[in-house]
């Protein structure tokens, strides 16, 4: 196996490391107006991702830098194409990111509500981003013979790109009601886990049907198996969540994004960005990989790193791994 071919498995380990890790929170960031009853209710639900969202979205900056420094050519023609999509996800995770910190500075509903508002919106908005990207390169964009888009900033919008951007507002949504269920205790963690049961066979429809446009159009018969065992992951997912096996359940739907990912991958491999208009224009692993020792450098820094990163996050999730509930919330007091 070529350090190009090892490099493009590694940026989709760390896009479906993304997916599976800030899916949850993003998930609890829309949840919020749904599942909370009250502002006790809202800090349990900040405070099930309050210790690891920031370190999630570190899985967002090394994909992004993965891609930049392995495939300069991939990275350049697909940011550059979704530079006002980007732009407003930015925006999203920098005012998501503000407002936990800034909800509980000022003793006032009204203070809280107005950045709740932020904490939702800014949960709906990044999924659909990442979704709409991740869709773009699996399908491809008007690319001409120098990997520069033809066309104005929206020429790549389609309905199956948009589908697939749903996909991952869909899944989100299931995952964070299954983090809920498996990280509360008591009336929420009930609540959270019905919601979950119902909301499962709908939410992960669009991941199914983007999985099949995929399929139709690159799929082969290694794609088609992955598919099936995502089919088979969220079958068991629904069936776990409803007997209240939450910690069953969210590995489950580990297993669906996790095949999910691999068949998307597999089926643009070995190709990173398609070319809507003439296939001859198409980006491929080795057309736009870096130097071998650009690669190899890169290869070495991993092998130190991302060990540390592993290890640092797994210690995070183990140390905050007990439920919470509201009588771990202490009363309200002003700053």
């Amino acid at each position: 196996m070529t350090l190009e071919t090892i490099w493009f498995c590694v940026i989709a380990l760390f896009w479906l490391g993304y997916l599976f890790l800030e899916g949850f929170d993003f998930g609890v960031g829309m949840l919020m107006p749904v599942l909370a009853k009250d502002n006790t209710e809202r800090r349990v639900m900040v405070n099930t991702i309050g210790p690891v969202w920031d370190g999630n979205e570190v899985w967002l900056i090394v994909a992004g830098g993965a891609m930049f420094a392995a495939f300069p050519g991939w990275y350049a023609s697909l940011f550059s194409a979704a530079y006002l999509p980007l732009l407003v996800v930015l925006l999203a995770l920098i005012g998501r990111g503000v407002a936990f910190e800034y909800r509980g500075k000022v003793d006032s509903d009204r203070w809280r509500r107005n950045w709740d508002r932020v904490i939702g919106i800014g949960s709906w908005i990044p999924p659909f981003g990442v979704g709409l990207l991740l869709a773009t390169t699996t399908l491809g964009l008007p690319l001409d013979a120098d990997g520069n888009r033809v066309g104005g900033p929206f020429a790549a919008l389609s309905l199956e790109a948009l589908l697939g951007a749903i996909a991952v507002v869909g899944f989100s949504l299931v995952h964070g009601a299954a983090f809920l269920a498996l990280k509360t205790e008591g009336d929420l963690r009930h609540r959270a886990r019905n919601l979950a049961t119902r909301l499962l066979p709908v939410a992960l429809l669009p991941l199914l049907a983007f999985l099949i446009v995929v399929q139709l159009r690159s799929g082969d018969l290694w794609t088609l198996l992955l598919i099936g065992i995502a089919v088979v992951a969220a079958v068991l997912a629904w069936f776990r969540i409803r007997e209240g096996r939450e910690g069953q359940a969210f590995a489950a739907l580990g297993g669906v994004i996790g095949a999910a990912a691999v068949a998307i991958f597999v089926a643009l491999y070995p190709n990173v960005l398609p070319s809507t208009l003439d296939p001859a224009n198409t980006l491929t692993i080795a057309g736009e990989a870096s130097s071998p020792y650009t690669l190899t450098v890169m290869t070495w820094v991993a092998l130190f790193g991302a060990p540390a990163v592993l290890i640092y996050q797994g210690w995070t999730y183990w140390v905050f791994r007990k439920r919470i509930g509201t009588r771990h919330i202490p009363p309200v007091h002003a700053p």
